[in-house]
């Protein structure tokens, strides 16, 4: 090392660096030569090693929906609690619901909001509609059902002027015999 040049490492300079002194060695940290040594000693039996634990993932948690009546009922005991003191907080603690829940519930009950009250699904709603759905099938299938009609009746006239060219005479219908 170099005199009257301080170099620094990190921010520190090597003048204000401290060498601790070696620490001693526990029993499981020994040499070779140290264990070979003690091989003909007994040695106590190590405590058992806890087992890993499972890596097994867990399913992704739920959110918790409250049905309307449920709400209505907490919220009953909730009002008849209200004039002891600590037992509203006993009574969210039995049912493992927070203080907001019964912030909401409320706000919910005195905007008079009966569909608030019942859980809903969460997201984008659905743009379609089925009664639409179901008229578009029928008009397609109207629409075919027109066409294969037209063509029917073309052949059946192709048939008659085939049949008359060729001298075929065509059964006479009686309009009172009709099926």
């Amino acid at each position: 090392m170099r005199t009257g040049i301080n170099v620094k490492n990190n921010g520190i300079s090597s003048a204000s660096l401290t060498v601790l002194p070696a620490a001693e060695r526990r029993e499981a940290e020994r040499s070779e030569a140290d264990r070979s040594a003690a091989a003909g000693k007994t040695v106590a039996p190590q405590p058992p090693v806890p087992p890993r634990p499972d890596p097994e993932v867990v399913a992704d948690a739920k959110r918790r929906t409250f049905p309307a009546e449920y709400k209505q009922r907490i919220l009953a005991e909730a009002d008849a609690a209200a004039a002891q003191p600590g037992s509203i907080g006993a009574l969210l603690r039995r049912e493992g619901l927070y203080s907001s829940h019964l912030v909401t519930w409320r706000r919910e009950r005195e905007a008079g909001i009966l569909k608030g009250l019942t859980p809903h699904r969460r997201g984008p709603k659905s743009k379609r509609n089925p009664q639409e759905e179901e008229i578009q099938k029928l008009r397609r299938e109207n629409q075919r059902l027109t066409e294969e009609l037209r063509k029917a009746e073309i052949v059946i006239d192709v048939q008659k002027k085939v049949g008359a060219l060729l001298g075929w005479p065509l059964p006479k219908v009686d309009p009172e015999e009709k099926r």
